[in-house]
C-alpha cells in the first residue's frame, strides 16, 4: 500500500509539528458497490447484480433483526444496534421509551477480513515520492483566526464548516477540532446534535 506522510499543526513533545501517514490515494480512490459487482462478474462465477442483489436482501432482513435487539454475525463481522437517550437523563425511574432512539449500527469487523488483508499486504508498505506534504492554511495563527470568525458568526462549528472555511482535508479538520477539545484547558466542547457533532467554544 502506498502512503503519503503529512504534517500536522499538533506540536509534538520536541516541539516539532507532529506527522501522520494516509494512503495514497485518500478520499478521492473509491470502489463502489457496482464496479465491485462488475469485478466479481469478470473474475468469479457470480453473475453481473448478483453481489448488488444479495448485499440489497441482506440489509433488508438483518435490518429486521437488528431493531429486534439481535447481534447479526457475518463472515464480514458484527452488526448491532446502538441506542442512546434524546436527553440527559440521571434518574434510571425517568426513562420512558420516547426517551429511547436508535442511534445506527455498531459494526465490528471478523477476524476473516484481517486474513484477506494479511493475504493482500503481503507486499508491505511503500512511501510514496510525495513525501511530507503540508497542506494550505497549515499556520495555526491563521486556523485559530478562521476558528474565532465561525464562532462569532454561528456560535459553534462542524467539521464540514471548518473543512470549507479552511481548505483542509475532512481528516485534518476533524483532527483539529479534537485536538482542542483536549487537555486542561481545551477551547472547544464536542457535543453531538442528530447525526453531526458541533463545537462550541468553552
Amino acid at each position: 500500500m502506498s502512503y503519503v506522510v503529512y504534517t500536522s499543526p499538533k506540536k509534538g513533545k520536541d516541539g516539532r509539528n507532529i506527522v501522520y501517514v494516509r494512503p495514497e490515494g485518500g478520499p478521492q480512490m473509491k470502489m463502489t458497490i457496482e464496479q465491485i459487482d462488475a469485478y466479481c462478474a469478470k473474475y468469479s462465477s457470480m453473475r453481473s447484480g448478483e453481489l448488488q442483489l444479495v448485499l440489497h436482501e441482506f440489509m433488508h432482513w438483518a435490518a429486521e433483526w437488528i431493531v429486534k435487539g439481535y447481534r447479526v454475525e457475518t463472515p464480514l463481522g458484527s452488526f448491532a444496534p446502538k441506542l442512546k437517550l434524546k436527553r440527559e437523563i440521571t434518574d434510571p425511574n425517568e426513562v420512558s421509551d420516547r426517551d429511547v432512539e436508535l442511534d445506527g449500527v455498531e459494526y465490528t469487523p471478523g477476524k476473516l477480513w484481517d486474513e484477506h488483508l494479511d493475504y493482500w499486504m503481503r507486499d508491505g508498505f511503500n512511501k510514496s515520492e510525495r513525501l511530507y506534504t503540508s497542506e494550505p492554511l497549515a499556520d495555526m495563527n491563521q486556523l485559530e483566526q478562521t476558528l474565532r470568525e465561525l464562532l462569532d458568526q454561528r456560535g459553534f462549528v462542524t467539521v464540514n464548516s471548518f473543512k470549507a472555511s479552511t481548505r483542509l482535508t475532512y481528516h485534518s479538520a476533524r483532527k483539529l477540532l479534537n485536538t482542542w477539545t483536549e487537555g486542561e484547558n481545551p477551547k472547544l466542547l464536542k457535543t453531538r446534535q442528530g447525526p453531526t457533532y458541533i463545537y462550541t467554544e468553552v
